[in-house]
């Protein structure tokens, strides 16, 4: 009896199917020009004043010193990782009210990484749940009467967010994406949220172009500081997976 139980496990062992390998890394990587415009109201540090302003991309492009995005994801099986970097630098020059001339420069950084779970994946429609980080750096300097007068701040926040994205297929060549991510509230900022949606091209085996539109909300206050801004406007990225 025992022989027999044996020879059937070896028989079962050689007919069995081999177990499924282990999926790769697949990524990919996104340059976008994001032509945001800005609204809200900035003090950037104790005994500065607040700026309240609601400017249009191509008021924002005129004050414009340098831009950078990149966004960036991967997945493993059902294990994905995902990163966005925003930079923008900007700076204007002007009277102050004592009719002195001066300027100011604004630099922000945001960076946002979260890892999650593939919850969905069928019908053409596959959907993401994440949890990660959002890192803020925002430095300010104003400049009055060449020098003679100068004062600077600058201030660095974390904010751990909740997202979900989705994907979902229109056509054979064609996609589109919907993310979104709303902050953990009284830890970093009192408020932020990022709203992301793109119609996407499949130009080549690993190229895609998107175009789409991205909001991106901060309130924070911290002893003189206040940052309330909202940057919202149209973009077009160029996708390359490896």
């Amino acid at each position: 009896m025992t022989k027999a139980l044996a020879v059937l496990a070896a028989v079962l062992a050689c007919t069995a199917p081999p177990p499924a390998p282990a999926q790769e890394w697949r990524a990919q990587v996104t340059p976008y020009v994001w032509a945001t415009g800005l609204g809200g109201d900035i003090t950037p540090f104790t005994g500065a004043p607040t700026l309240s302003f609601e400017k249009s991309f191509s008021d924002v492009l005129e004050d414009l010193d340098a831009a950078f995005f990149l966004s960036a994801y991967a997945r493993r099986d059902r294990f994905v990782l995902l990163g966005d970097l925003s930079y923008a630098a900007s700076s204007k020059s002007g009277l102050v009210p004592a009719g002195l001339p001066a300027e100011a420069e604004l630099r922000q950084r945001s960076l946002t990484v979260a890892a999650g779970w593939r919850a969905i994946d069928s019908g053409g429609l596959a959907l993401d749940v994440l949890g990660g980080l959002r890192a803020w750096t925002i430095k300010a300097e104003i400049s009055v009467a060449g020098g003679a007068i100068s004062r600077s701040g600058d201030k660095d926040f974390v904010d751990p967010v909740v997202a979900l994205r989705a994907n979902y297929a229109l056509a054979p060549r064609w996609s589109a994406i919907a993310y979104i991510d709303h902050g953990v509230t009284g830890i970093g900022s009192d408020k932020t949220t990022q709203v992301l949606a793109t119609v996407n091209y499949q130009m080549t085996e690993r190229a895609y172009l998107s175009l789409g539109y991205r909001r991106l909300d901060v309130d924070y206050r911290s002893g003189g500081t206040r940052v309330d801004a909202t940057m919202a406007g149209p973009l077009l990225g160029l996708t390359w997976r490896f």
